[in-house]
C-alpha cells in the first residue's frame, strides 16, 4: 500500500479513538467498515445525486413496474446502486439532533443491493448502540471529513484503503480471523502459483479473465487475483465471483467489490453445497481457503441425494469424503465450474491441512476422489507451507494446484514442492500466526515453481532438494489380501462345554443341556483330522439321545473344538480348495505401475509381487483378488524425508554421566 493510501487507513481508522471504551477492539469494524462503504457511496452518487431525485420524482405515480423504475434509476446514477433520499453526509452533520432518523431515512433511500448489505452489517444496531453511546454525531462528522469522490480516490485505491481496514479489523479479532481471513503473503504466493504458467498470456492486450472463490469470506483472495492480472496488464478486464456463508463476511466482500467497480450481485450469500449461486457459469481461475477440517452434517442429505441422483452428472460422482471434513467437497465443487479444455481450460488453487493427502484407505471416499482427480491428469502441484501460518492454527497446511490444461511437459506429472522452511519469525504473534513468508522469498518460489522440471532434474541446483517430480501413478497402490490355507486339529478341553454354552445359537437349543452333557463326556479327547473327531462327537451325541444338529448349532460346536495349528489337517471346501486362516491373513500395499494398465495386468503385477516379495518366507500363501482394492495417496512428507543417525553411544553416555555430575551437585547444595 502507498504512503497516500495508508494516510486514508489511518485517517478512517482513528475513528477507533472515539469509540475506545463503548467498544472492543474486536467490535471496531462493525461500525468503520460500513460506515467507510457509506461515504463512499455517498461521494459516488454526489454527481448525480440530483439526476436521480429528479428522474425518481418523475416516475412517482406512473404504475410503472418496479423492476423498470429501478433499471433506470441505475442508469441515471452510472452505477450499480441508487438512493432517492435528499440527505447526504452534508445534512447530517448539520443536524446533530436527529442523525440518527436522518441515517435511518437516508438508509432507507437506497436501492436493493445497497441496502442489502447494510443491513448484513446490521449497522442498525451500531446507530442505535452509537447513540446511546452519545458517538453518532461525532463518528458521522468524523467520516463527513474525508473525501471518497472517484475523483480523488478511485477504485483501485479505494480497494487498497478497504483491504488495509479489513486486515487491521481481522489482525485484532484474533480468535475469528482465521474463520474469514487469509493472511495476504499466503494469498500472494497462491496467486504467482496459480498465475505463473500464464505470464505470458496475461499480458494479451484487452484479454477478459473470470475469478471464482467458493468460500470467499472478506474478498481477499479475489483482490489479490484481480491486482495480479491488472498489475501486469492494466487493459484486461478481470470479473470476479464469489460465495460466502457467513453474512458479516459476506457484506463486507460485497462492500470491497462495490468500492471496486466490480458486479457486487456476483458475490452470493448462502452455502455453496446447497445454494449454488453461480451454478451454469464456468471460471479461468478459481481459488478458495475454506475451512479447515469441518464438518458437513448439516447439508449431508442435500450432498449425498446430488451424489445418488446425478452421478457423474453431478458434482460428487467420484464418492463423499468422511462426515467431519468437507474439504474435498469444495474441490470437487471447483472442478465442476472448470472451463472445457476446448473454450481455454482452468485453473484452481486451494489451501488445504494435511489430511486430504493420505486419509482413507484404499476404496474410502477420499482415496476415491484423489483417485479421480489423477486419472484425469488434474493435479499440477502439490506445495507444502511452513506451519504457524494462520491466525487460528498452527497446523501444516498445502496448496492442492490443479488443472484441466497443464503445460505438455507436465502431462501425467505431478509436482511436489516443499516451501516449510520458506520463512521468517514475526516480530508479534497474531494469534497462532507466528510465521510469515517475506516477498522474497514468494519471487524465489515463483521462480522454482516455473522451472519445477529443470530444478528436479539438476541434482547441482541449489533448491533441487525442495522440488521432486513424479508420474502421477506414482501416488497409486494396490491394497492386497493374503491368505494363508487354515491347519486345524480337534480336541475338548473342560472349557469346551462352558465356551459353547455362551454361543447364542445355543441358548435357543431346545435340547441344550444334552448337548452340553455330550461334550462334558469328552474331555481329553484330541483328533487329527475332522472326519475323526466328527465320528466321536457323533457317538457322544447319540448316547445323550441326539442325532443330527441343527446347522447354527453346528456351527458353534466346531468353532470351539477347532484349534489353529501349523502341524494339523488342511481344511478345504466343497471343491477341496484350501480355507484361509482369518488368524494369518495380512493386507499389504503393492506399488501401482501405471494408471493405464488393465485389470488382468495388474492382477499380474500382484503375482510377481508375491513371488518376489512373500513366498519365500511362505511358501503357501495365496492373494484373494476378489478382496484387492485400489488406493491412492500423496505421503508428501515421507517423500522429502531425510534420515539423521542416532547419536554415537559414547556421546550419550557423557552426557548423561554430565547430567547426573549436575544433578548431584544441585542435590548436595539442597542438602546443606
Amino acid at each position: 500500500m502507498s504512503g497516500n493510501h495508508q494516510r486514508y487507513a489511518d485517517f478512517i481508522w482513528s475513528v477507533a479513538d472515539l469509540l475506545r471504551g463503548d467498544y472492543r477492539q474486536s467490535e471496531y469494524g462493525k461500525v468503520i467498515l460500513p460506515f467507510t462503504l457509506l461515504r463512499r457511496i455517498d461521494c459516488v452518487l454526489a454527481p448525480t445525486k440530483q439526476a436521480v431525485l429528479a428522474r425518481a420524482g418523475e416516475l412517482e405515480g406512473r404504475g410503472l413496474p418496479e423492476q423498470a423504475v429501478d433499471r433506470m434509476l441505475r442508469d441515471v446514477a452510472g452505477a450499480s446502486f441508487y438512493n432517492r433520499s435528499p440527505l447526504d453526509f452534508g445534512r447530517f452533520t448539520g443536524d446533530a439532533e436527529n442523525v440518527a432518523r436522518n441515517l435511518r431515512a437516508y438508509i432507507g433511500g437506497f436501492s436493493g443491493g445497497a441496502a442489502e448489505v447494510l443491513d448484513r452489517y446490521r449497522f442498525d444496531e451500531q446507530i442505535t448502540r452509537l447513540d446511546e453511546a452519545g458517538l453518532l454525531y461525532l463518528v458521522t462528522a468524523k467520516f463527513a471529513e474525508i473525501d471518497l469522490h472517484p475523483d480523488v480516490v478511485d477504485n483501485h485505491q479505494m480497494g487498497y484503503i478497504f483491504e488495509e481496514l479489513i486486515r487491521r479489523f481481522s489482525e485484532i479479532s484474533n480468535e475469528t480471523a482465521g474463520e474469514h481471513f487469509t493472511p495476504r503473503e499466503v494469498i500472494k504466493l497462491m496467486v504467482n502459483l496459480l498465475m505463473a504458467p500464464d505470464d505470458a498470456d496475461i499480458m494479451t492486450p484487452g484479454i477478459v479473465r473470470t475469478i471464482y472463490d467458493p468460500a470467499c469470506g472478506t474478498g481477499g483472495i479475489l483482490s489479490a487475483a484481480e491486482e495480479h492480472i491488472t498489475r501486469y496488464n492494466t487493459h484486461a478486464t478481470v470479473k470476479v465471483h464469489g460465495q460466502e456463508l457467513n453474512p458479516e463476511s459476506w457484506a463486507i466482500c460485497r462492500s470491497d467489490m462495490m468500492l471496486k467497480g466490480q458486479d457486487p450481485s456476483q458475490i452470493i450469500l448462502g452455502n455453496s453445497f446447497v445454494h449454488r449461486g453461480h451454478a451454469d457459469k464456468r471460471f479461468d481461475y478459481l481459488m478458495a481457503n475454506p475451512p479447515f477440517g469441518v464438518e458437513w452434517k448439516k447439508v449431508q442429505k442435500q450432498v449425498e441425494d446430488e451424489r445418488d441422483t446425478l452421478g457423474w452428472a453431478g458434482r460428487f460422482g467420484a464418492g463423499t469424503p468422511r462426515i467431519n471434513d468437507g474439504s474435498f467437497l469444495f474441490l470437487q465443487h471447483m472442478i465442476s465450474h472448470m472451463k472445457p479444455v476446448d473454450q481455454g481450460g482452468s485453473r484452481i488453487a486451494i489451501v488445504f491441512n494435511g489430511s486430504p493427502l493420505f486419509t482413507g484407505a484404499a476404496g474410502s471416499g477420499e482415496s476415491e476422489i484423489r483417485r479421480w482427480i489423477l486419472e484425469n491428469d488434474w493435479l499440477e502441484a502439490i506445495v507444502a507451507l511452513p506451519d504457524q501460518l494462520f491466525y487460528n492454527t498452527g497446523i501444516s497446511t498445502y496448496f492442492w494446484i490443479l488443472s484441466n490444461r497443464k503445460a505438455p511437459a507436465l502431462k501425467d506429472k505431478v509436482i511436489l514442492l516443499d516451501a516449510r522452511e520458506c520463512w521468517t519469525k514475526m516480530r508479534k504473534s497474531l494469534g497462532d500466526k507466528r510465521k510469515m513468508i517475506p516477498d522474497e522469498r514468494i519471487d524465489e518460489l515463483t521462480a522454482i515453481y516455473k522451472d519445477a522440471l529443470a530444478v528436479a532434474a539438476d541434482a547441482d541446483h541449489e533448491h533441487h532438494a525442495k522440488v521432486k517430480v513424479f508420474p502421477r501413478h506414482a501416488f497409486g497402490y494396490q491394497r492386497i489380501t493374503v491368505e494363508r490355507p487354515l491347519r486345524q486339529r480337534f480336541e475338548v478341553t473342560d472349557a469346551t462345554a462352558d465356551a459353547v454354552a455362551e454361543a447364542k445359537a445355543i441358548a435357543r437349543f431346545d435340547h441344550r443341556d444334552a448337548l452340553l452333557a455330550a461334550l462334558r463326556s469328552l474331555p481329553g479327547t484330541a483328533c487329527g483330522t475332522k472326519l475323526e473327531f466328527a465320528g466321536k462327537l457323533d457317538a457322544a451325541l447319540a448316547e445323550h439321545g441326539l442325532s443330527k444338529l441343527p446347522a447354527p448349532v453346528e456351527k458353534a460346536v466346531w468353532a470351539e473344538v477347532a484349534v489353529g495349528d501349523p502341524e494339523g489337517q488342511l481344511q478345504t471346501d466343497r471343491k477341496n480348495n484350501p480355507l484361509p486362516d482369518p488368524d494369518l491373513r495380512d493386507n499389504e500395499n503393492v506399488a501401482l505401475i501405471s494408471m493405464n494398465s488393465t485389470p488382468a495386468e495388474r492382477e499380474a503385477e500382484i503375482e510377481e509381487y508375491l513371488r518376489r516379495e512373500v513366498l519365500p518366507h511362505v511358501p503357501d500363501a495365496w492373494v484373494d483378488h476378489t478382496k484387492t482394492k485400489l488406493g491412492f495417496e500423496i505421503p508428501f512428507t515421507r517423500h522429502f524425508y531425510v534420515y539423521t543417525p542416532p547419536r554415537p553411544l559414547e556421546e550419550i553416555d557423557a552426557e548423561l554421566r554430565a547430567l547426573e555430575t549436575e544433578i548431584q551437585k544441585l542435590l548436595g547444595e539442597v542438602t546443606r
